[in-house]
């Protein structure tokens, strides 16, 4: 069990929460969930003790193991990928480590060996004679090939990174585990593996996430983290959504019939408080009336962009043709892509997946026109026109440009400023926001601006690469809501299952063959098709 008692941090003179009270207990696991900026991640920095609060305390039970998920999965590319994950039994590695430093050291003295011996105790009731046989139990069930189990980390796949620092995480069989976006980088089959493995573990859990349907999948309860307080729901997030709209109405509901008891006593008090006979009556009433309060509705500290995609010119048969196409980067060896074939019509909406690292960003740069292929060809129609959202707009923040004239760009129409304000204003960028400098922005913010680029230049195709990412549930829903409106042709990557299952009316897959799965249908059917529960 672990328990919050007031907690509040403050970096400046606002603080960022406050009076925090709950307690994660009885093997539940809670998505922690808030708006950006509300204070996720550092109340988990608290709760995993890397971060002190202001005020308050946080007490885990005693006897308890705390795990958490590191997430820089390139914080250990020199160590074996076996040491790496018994790291994840703090005290049996310091005990580990330093007994062997004792033994290694020639000019160690017998208090020096004295100490060895009490280590190697401590090390055994660790279990660690047994550590790395586990260890390797752990990376197999994780799907690390054994011949990568005595090999450093910087020769694990990327996309197996994180599995390895899971493992790492559930190594001492934690009684209470920590994993602040723990999808983030996993491809869509490895977030399916990542939800049964949470699922069949046996621990008091406290998650981070965007994905909804990972929420949903994995979480037994929903901690809220708005207005600076946190509250706790039961049930997963679908579950969450509909108790939140449920608790409004009642508080709306119940303001709405004080409201009409203080306008049905008011009235009273003013014609008859001057009235003799009926003077007690008034003052009866007016003693009712001051004891009715309505209770406040804050408005949430969520806030939904407007996000609208439209088509300068309908496109109505063919889109765009690819033939054989194949690539390999300049000085590699590898083939990334090899002999892709697919047609695309026009109204299609398709999803390009695969595993981490299998090409798919790199076939939605040969689509853009960012890379050239190797060999075959992309034929567009001539009408087409197709704006790109890369995984990474670093490059189109470069510039010294402030928000306004960064978007004044793509009104195609000089001294456009209503046009570019309203956009902007619908994106959440408003007042002296506009003014500031693109290079400041966040990953999210970023994002929000590629969307008004899009919104301003209407292309008749979108490539969208990974257009979730760093964005929080309200822009993702506004974004999938923009997207099923959008009338044109949809090519996107994405990791979101709840994206991808609303979406998508294809599904392309690459495969580590070199070949694609391509289905005509929607993703759970495509899961369907091949014997996989949706």
């Amino acid at each position: 069990m672990l328990v919050t008692s007031n907690i509040a941090i403050q970096f400046g003179a606002k603080p960022l929460f406050e009076q925090v009270t709950a307690k994660f207990s009885g093997g539940n696991r809670y998505g922690l969930i808030g708006a950006n900026g509300s204070g996720k991640s550092t109340l988990m920095k608290i709760l995993g003790g890397d971060l002190e609060q202001s005020a308050g305390t946080v007490t885990l039970q005693a006897g308890m193991r705390l795990g958490r998920l590191n997430q820089n999965q390139f914080a250990y590319e020199d160590e074996r990928a076996l040491d790496v994950v018994m790291q994840g039994h703090e005290e049996m590695w310091r005990a580990m480590t330093e007994r062997d430093r004792i033994y290694a050291d020639p000019e160690s003295t017998d208090k020096d060996y004295m100490r060895a011996a009490d280590l190697e105790s401590r090390f055994a009731e660790c279990g660690g004679y047994t550590a790395e046989a586990r260890a390797g139990s752990l990376l197999a069930d994780a799907g690390l090939p054994a011949a990568l189990h005595d090999r450093p980390m910087r020769e694990v796949p990327p996309g197996l990174k994180l599995r390895v620092l899971l493992a790492q995480a559930l190594f001492s069989q934690p009684d209470v585990l920590l994993l602040d976006e723990p999808t983030n980088n996993l491809d869509i089959n490895s977030i399916r593996w990542l939800e049964g493995v949470l699922n069949s573990y046996d621990a008091t859990m406290v998650i981070i996430s965007h994905d909804r349907h990972f929420l949903n999948q994995v979480c037994t309860h929903i901690a809220d983290l708005d207005f600076q307080q946190l509250r706790i729901y039961p049930g997963n997030y679908d579950d969450f959504m509909l108790a939140s709209v449920q608790a409004r109405q009642r508080v709306e509901a119940a303001n709405a019939k004080a409201q009409d008891r203080i306008s049905d006593l008011q009235e009273f008090v003013r014609r008859f408080s001057a009235n003799a006979s009926k003077a007690r009556q008034a003052t009866s009433r007016r003693r009712e009336l001051e004891k009715i309060k309505l209770e406040e509705i804050r408005p949430s500290s969520r806030q939904n962009p407007y996000i609208r995609f439209e088509q300068a010119r309908k496109l109505y048969r063919s889109v765009v043709s690819v033939e054989k196409l194949g690539f390999r980067y300049p000085q590699s060896s590898v083939d990334v892509l090899r002999n892709v074939n697919f047609h695309v019509e026009a109204g299609e909406r398709i999803a390009i997946i695969g595993a981490h690292g299998i090409g798919k960003t790199t076939l939605m740069r040969c689509l853009a026109g960012e890379l050239s292929p190797t060999v075959g060809h992309i034929r567009w129609v001539e009408n087409a026109q197709a704006g790109y959202m890369p995984q990474d707009p670093q490059a189109e923040f470069a510039t010294k440009m402030d928000l306004f004239s960064w978007m004044s760009q793509f009104t195609g129409k000089a001294d456009d400023d209503q046009l570019v304000r309203a956009t902007l204003g619908r994106l959440l960028f408003s007042g002296d926001e506009t003014k500031k400098s693109i290079k400041v922005l966040s990953g999210g913010e970023k994002g929000r601006m590629i969307y008004g680029k899009l919104i301003l230049t209407r292309p008749n195709v979108l490539l969208m690469d990974e257009p979730t990412n760093h964005m929080d549930m309200e822009t993702i829903e506004s974004l999938q809501i923009a997207l099923e409106k959008y009338a044109g042709t949809l090519i996107f990557v994405s990791h979101d299952r709840e994206f991808v299952g609303s979406l998508a009316t294809r599904i392309l897959e690459l495969r580590a063959d070199g070949s694609i799965a391509d289905f005509r249908g929607t993703y759970d059917e495509y899961l369907g098709s091949q014997g996989i529960a949706a």
